[in-house]
């Protein structure tokens, strides 16, 4: 089941005048036993990103098939105090031996599930060195403690959920081909793990400890890092090129979010490498051209406009976004008002466009061309807001379920490589999303914070689902904001989106 986790702030205005600021915080996160390690540090005074770290930390234990410290993630940070919006970028990059030929056999792309499983789809892990540098900046509690929780889960055992084992049972035979993750995921006469069964993984607690006392150096240098590169290196069938100065060089970066008004509201995304918060504002942007608020939310009116805005974002992502360290991306022409009023006009309400083409936005610098493939999928949301009112939202992957299916001292590894392009041209033009040495693949997720017209928080939004975020994000974002919809209801509507 697709969940969206969305915080809204007259959820907060709903307590009592008298309440303990203490109180005045909120987690959502895949698991329960994430959402409460996430609760724990705001309870001892921690701020939002004390709480990411812990939530982070659990999730790579009970929900090792979504996220985890093997992979990457995208923070979007408003700061109370200023109402300052912060976008931390801990996206994966590709070694530095990759070249745009990374996925091609005999000139032609590789099939996706043989690249995906093994080394070569693994790209340098980023979620702990963009989680050490935000808390550098933002964080209250001590780095040591936000991993306590995780460490005794790991130590003593969890509980496998529902999900867990039905995800094991459904993916067996790659997960079978790695003898680290087939020992850990079944059980002695190779079942796959049931549910309910306590599993305890005393290697990840081993690691988080090397984590919690040395920081995220502990999987840049040192014996971990050795076992990562050699199980990149020496996968029997698919390896990988990455070396240990990849891991050493490994850097997050701080990036512009995208803020751009909604009715109303200002609705602020994280920008490129991601595609998600360019998409997301560009479908908003074309349907406020349409009277939705007086739409049936389940009506195919609403529908059909949903879809065909869409549509045409992803026609222009698919030409357009990619890492903007390496490609010019056109984000303030695809996001200009102007602009989205005259792709607005494209669409027909008693028909659906046939096959929307980009657009040509100003400030276009290069003659591309589309990608057709995409693969993404798996992922993990986590949404918080602190007790001084800080917002967080933070969308976390390591890729496909399971990523890489390479398990290193308690934790996967992501394929998160495999969100490139395959082919690095097409018709003798360049793809925008292909391989190069350093860059980072592009994303779809969407990590999302929204303001009111006096600049207040309003709702802090966010979702898994591979290429689907985009779609279910503004949807979300429809329901709440024009429709006037409670989370609850808002999750509840029928998914209507695109992927192309």
């Amino acid at each position: 089941m697709i969940r969206f986790f969305v915080l809204l702030t007259v959820i907060l205005a709903a307590l009592p005048a008298g309440a303990e600021p203490a109180r005045r915080h909120m987690v959502a996160a895949g698991h329960p036993l994430a959402v409460e390690a996430g609760l724990m540090m705001l309870r001892d005074g921690g701020s939002a990103l004390d709480a990411a770290v812990a939530v982070q930390a659990v999730l790579t234990l009970v929900e090792p098939q979504a996220s985890g410290i093997g992979g990457g993630a995208f923070i979007m940070l408003r700061r109370a105090a200023d109402g300052g919006m912060e976008a931390w970028d801990g996206r994966e990059a590709a070694p530095a031996a990759a070249t745009p030929a990374l996925f091609l056999r005999d000139g032609r792309p590789m099939p996706f599930l043989e690249a995906i499983m093994g080394g070569r789809a693994v790209g340098v892990p980023g979620t702990l060195p963009v989680l050490e540098a935000a808390h550098r900046a933002h964080g209250k509690l001590p780095w040591a403690r936000l991993f306590e929780p995780a460490i005794r889960l790991a130590e003593e055992g969890f509980p496998v959920s529902a999900r867990l084992s039905r995800e094991i049972a459904a993916d067996t035979l790659p997960l079978r081909r790695d003898p680290a993750s087939a020992a850990y995921f079944f059980s002695p006469d190779g079942l796959p793990l049931p549910p309910g069964h306590r599993l305890r993984n005393p290697a990840l607690a081993e690691t988080l400890r090397a984590v919690a006392r040395h920081g995220a150096a502990a999987l840049q240098t040192g014996p971990i890092a050795e076992d990562i590169i050699a199980a990149i290196r020496n996968h029997p069938t698919n390896p990988g090129v990455m070396v240990l100065e990849d891991l050493a060089r490994s850097q997050p970066r701080q990036r512009a979010a995208i803020c751009t008004p909604y009715r109303s509201y200002r609705v602020c995304g994280f920008p490129p490498p991601s595609s998600g918060g360019v998409a997301v504002a560009q479908i908003l942007g074309v349907l406020e051209h349409f009277d939705m608020p007086r739409l049936d939310p389940r009506g195919a009116d609403a529908a059909h406009l949903l879809a065909e805005a869409g549509r045409l974002a992803f026609a222009d992502r698919n030409l357009f976004l990619a890492d903007a360290d390496f490609v010019p991306v056109p984000v303030r022409g695809l996001t200009d008002q102007a602009y989205l009023t005259t792709r607005a006009q494209l669409i027909d309400r008693d028909r659906a466009l046939q096959n929307p083409r980009a657009g040509n936005p100003s400030w276009r610098e290069t003659s591309l061309a589309p990608q057709t493939q995409d693969y993404e999928a798996g992922t993990s949301h986590i949404a918080i807001v602190d007790g001084a009112g800080n917002a967080l939202s933070m969308t976390t992957t390591i890729e496909a379920i399971f990523g890489a299916r390479l398990m290193v001292r308690g934790f996967l590894l992501n394929n998160q490589l495999t969100d490139f392009s395959f082919a690095p041209e097409s018709n003798g033009r360049p793809i925008a999303n292909r391989v190069e040495a350093g860059k980072r693949p592009r994303s779809s997720m969407a990590p999302s914070i929204v303001l009111d017209a006096a600049g207040g928080l309003h709702a802090v939004v966010g979702s898994p689902g591979g290429p689907r975020i985009i779609g279910y994000v503004a949807k979300t974002l429809v329901a709440l904001l024009d429709w006037g919809m409670s989370p609850e209801e808002a999750v509840a509507l029928p998914h209507i989106g695109t992927m192309g």
